[in-house]
């Protein structure tokens, strides 16, 4: 396997993006020192279908769910996260304490996207892309992970176009996103043309 990349990593993607309130009694476990966010015992939970683009560092595909948490301004911690790529895989694990695991991945036209693992499927989603901006907006946030037994925060700075999308999700109500089951997001939007900076810049 090739050596993964040093932090920071240099991406290029496309994703569709929805988020979720959870009541907080069905949140998966997160890191130690890292707490929901909450309005009325809910909690805001995003799924994200990434196309990790040949114009970046690396060249993968991604689905992951994550829990908004307290932090120096946007946060969250990734609970849930599949990658079809073993160099993403070791480099997530061993850089930030991402819980990385591989799946077999089907994206079709960019709207459409099927992850399974060997034993399961996981979820399968349809995104219809409505109005958007004809700008790049940035966000920047940090990810809080536990690596080796500590808390880490990793920043992360996300630039793309987002477009409001209609989502259409079906999720294995027996596997690891099953508190999604059943429910349907309360917004979901769809990032073209993004770059992505993952982890803290060399002193």
């Amino acid at each position: 396997m090739t050596e993964y990349p040093p932090e920071p990593w240099h991406l290029a993607a496309d994703a569709c993006i929805s988020m979720w309130r959870i009541p907080v009694d069905e949140l998966p476990a997160l890191p130690a020192g890292a707490q929901p966010l909450l309005l009325n015992n809910q909690a805001a939970v995003f799924t994200a279908w990434i196309d990790y683009l040949p114009t970046g560092q690396l060249s993968y595909h991604e689905l992951l769910s994550c829990v908004a948490v307290r932090g120096r301004g946007l946060a969250a911690s990734i609970t849930d996260i599949w990658v079809d790529s073993e160099i993403s895989r070791a480099g997530g694990r061993e850089l930030w304490g991402i819980p990385k695991e591989l799946a077999a991945f089907t994206f079709t036209g960019g709207r459409t996207f099927t992850a399974a693992t060997s034993d399961d499927w996981i979820a399968t989603a349809a995104f219809t892309p409505r109005l958007g901006l004809p700008i790049a907006l940035p966000v920047r946030f940090e990810i809080a992970q536990t690596l080796s037994g500590s808390p880490l925060r990793t920043p992360v700075e996300w630039r793309g176009k987002p477009r409001a999308a209609a989502a259409d999700w079906s999720v294995n109500p027996a596997g690891p996103l099953g508190c999604l089951a059943g429910k349907r997001p309360v917004a979901s939007a769809a990032l073209g043309a993004t770059k992505l900076r993952f982890g803290s810049c060399p002193r």
